[in-house]
């Protein structure tokens, strides 16, 4: 399953409020500490940044699915190792049992129920 992207509200409401600005004619003067390009560059500066981190998180993404299909592909190398030992070794041997295997004669044997009799 794919991990969430990071969206941002502050910035969508940060590109609005810049587009708006941009249209004021005579430019508007806010004092020397709160300029439209000042602005403008720290907008861009963490649309850059989520941008970059949306796309590590799709790296990752790639990476776990990667992973996954490894895993799977053990998985399926593990069952078949399993099985040549108790082909070539027997359900019921110690070394069947040394790789992970239940030997026959540990299985439980089920227990047989005997039903009450009828009374009529």
């Amino acid at each position: 399953m794919a991990r969430a992207r990071r969206t941002s509200l502050e910035l969508e409401t940060a590109r609005q409020r810049l587009a708006a600005l941009k249209e004021f004619t005579p430019k508007p003067d806010f004092g020397p500490s709160l300029t439209l390009e000042s602005y403008e560059a720290v907008v861009n500066a963490f649309g850059a940044e989520q941008d970059a981190y949306n796309g590590e998180v799709s790296l990752l993404d790639d990476k776990t699915n990667l992973l996954d299909t490894h895993e799977q592909d053990l998985a399926v190398f593990n069952q078949r190792i399993l099985a040549a030992v108790k082909g070539t070794y027997g359900p019921d041997s110690s070394e069947y049992e040394r790789v992970g295997g239940t030997r026959s004669s540990d299985r439980k044997k089920p227990a047989r129920t005997t039903k009450p009799p009828v009374t009529t």
